[in-house]
């Protein structure tokens, strides 16, 4: 573990995947194992996603919060988007199942937004009153507000669209602007949310954020104000399939 430990360290590449590719792995546990362990499993990987954070944090230079409003700004804005667009097209699910046909189907891949709608309603699945269920609901505004950002914003933003400029990304500055790297950053970033089209908006003004300013911080708040603001309107509005 301490030899494993040293070399993610040590290699500028690993330290910066590692902990975003460990929490996605996570990610996709949720639900798999009982219909509680989207909770629970959800709970675990904000627990060890803030631990590692902290672990690589000395290692990742660009990894540090920086106040703006500019940064304020684009949170609000993204967070309009997200919501404004929703109904509007279809999810990543849906049109995977409409590709795919009949392979989709064995899959397991359905057209509709119900299942994640079921799959996470803590409100449903503990009862309205369940000081378990407002817990549950705190720990994933507190995760999708402070443990994503950094690991998703070192990942996209500062590791893969700077590889993709060039492979020594470390030579790259934060503020170079690449066309083709930054739309397929953003397309990536897109394809791994189930609202497509408003993640590549999101991934469009996040990475033009970092390019403006030259630095990192302020694309992790902006993705903060975000995830926060949309944990309350999940909330408010019972929008669960957003989560």
């Amino acid at each position: 573990m301490i030899h494993f430990w040293k070399r993610l360290t040590t290699s500028p590449v690993a330290v910066r995947i590692f902990p975003f590719a460990f929490f996605l792995g996570l990610t996709f546990c949720q639900g798999k194992l009982g219909a509680a362990s989207a909770y629970w499993i959800y709970g675990l990987k904000t627990l060890l996603g803030l631990a590692l954070i902290l672990a690589v944090w000395p290692f990742i230079g660009e990894m540090r919060w920086a106040f703006s409003w500019a940064g304020v700004g684009v949170g609000v804005a993204v967070f309009g988007i997200w919501v404004g667009l929703d109904g509007w097209y279809p999810d990543f699910t849906s049109l995977l199942a409409a590709w795919t046909g009949p392979v989709g189907k064995w899959l397991g891949l359905k057209p509709s937004g119900a299942e994640a709608l079921a799959l996470w309603n803590p409100l449903a699945a503990f009862g309205a009153d369940s000081p378990l269920a407002w817990g549950v609901i705190s720990v994933r505004i507190l995760g999708s507000s402070l443990v994503v950002p950094p690991l998703e914003e070192v990942f996209y933003r500062s590791f893969l669209y700077r590889y993709i400029v060039q492979p020594e990304f470390q030579t790259v500055s934060l503020g170079r602007f690449h066309g083709g790297a930054f739309l397929l950053t953003a397309a990536v970033f897109g394809l791994a949310h189930q609202q497509w089209l408003a993640g590549i908006l999101c991934a469009f003004a996040y990475q033009g954020l970092v390019v403006w300013k030259g630095r990192l911080g302020d694309a992790m708040l902006a993705h903060a104000v975000t995830n926060f603001l949309l944990g309350l309107w999940v909330v408010w509005r019972g929008a669960w399939h957003f989560w």
